[in-house]
């Protein structure tokens, strides 16, 4: 289980594959095409790591619970990363320092996350939530050296109750990630905050399945994932308009799932999930790719589609 654990932090990793890139002569579509694939990249990154950071976050909650607090057998959890427990004070807590790659070698991470467990709060509980804070967590991408400063903190809450260890005999297991305010820092120094509400639901079918939907709505967008304002000044909203869906029999792969990047003059939408025709895919080994697919639509209604593996 730990494996399977530790493995989920790649399960959100959609980082190289949102460029969008359409030869126009007009300079201002030009400028869309790029605020359109930066922003789509963005917050894909950021996401990302919020998942990785919450399913790193299960893998300590479920072992101070088991283990009680045991020192070092504590530290061989997540790659390049440490935990102190302290249950002297009236809250709990536990402080996860980064100091360098994942377990799979996709990106660097430095900088702390304190997790804050009120008292008498049991994480198995139905109901119960925990405090995630970020100190200067800078992640760099490996593929291209990106990286982004995330500061600010989340709430996440085991709606359902339940521990992913005993998944395989519950039903099913939801958590949600909320935040009114996570400050990011792009690596143009350009800083924005952010809100999040996100939904993540955990089963079982031969291996996990981790299904993930958007929550927030606006009167105008529903399932919104992510929303505020994107490094050129303009506000956005990230929608999950189609299930993110990720399965363990599948080698943890992204299999299905659509969401659309929504900004005053445009809309992009990528859809998971498919094969190399833009069809629906099937499963294709550890080593093959699955395809996204990008659509985009700009000035006057003019739409742009682009198919990449991942």
């Amino acid at each position: 289980m730990k494996k399977q654990l530790a493995g989920l932090s790649i399960l959100f990793l959609f980082s190289s594959l949102i460029i969008i890139s359409c030869k126009k002569s007009d300079t201002k579509e030009k400028d869309f095409n790029t605020e359109a694939s930066v922003q789509s990249d963005d917050q894909n990154q950021f996401s990302n790591q919020l998942d990785a950071v919450a399913n790193e976050t299960n893998v300590f909650l479920e072992t101070t619970g088991t283990l009680a607090y045991r020192g070092q057998e504590m530290q061989d959890l997540v790659c390049n990363a440490t935990a102190v427990a302290d249950s002297s004070g009236s809250a709990r807590t536990i402080t996860i320092t980064y100091n360098g790659a994942d377990c799979m070698g996709y990106f660097n991470r430095t900088g702390t996350v304190t997790v804050t467990i009120p008292a008498g709060v049991h994480w198995k509980n139905a109901g119960a939530a925990i405090t995630v804070n970020y100190t200067n967590l800078v992640v760099t991408r490996v593929a291209d050296n990106k990286s982004i400063t995330i500061n600010g903190s989340h709430v996440i809450t085991n709606v359902s109750g339940g521990l992913l260890m005993n998944l395989a005999t519950l039903n099913s297991i939801t958590h949600s990630i909320t935040s009114s305010g996570m400050t990011i820092k792009f690596a143009d120094n350009t800083t924005r905050t952010w809100q999040v509400s996100r939904q993540r639901v955990f089963t079982y079918n031969n291996g996990l399945v981790i299904t993930t939907t958007g929550t927030h709505a606006d009167g105008q967008n529903s399932n919104i994932a992510e929303w505020g304002t994107n490094r050129f000044g303009n506000t956005f909203t990230s929608a999950i308009t189609a299930p993110l869906v990720v399965r363990q029999d599948c080698n943890f792969r992204l299999v299905s799932g659509q969401v659309k990047h929504t900004v005053p003059l445009f809309t992009a939408t990528a859809t998971f999930g498919l094969n190399e025709q833009g069809n629906p895919g099937t499963c294709p080994g550890a080593n093959g790719h699955y395809f996204v697919k990008i659509t985009w639509t700009g000035l006057a209604g003019v739409s742009h589609t682009a198919l990449f593996p991942y």
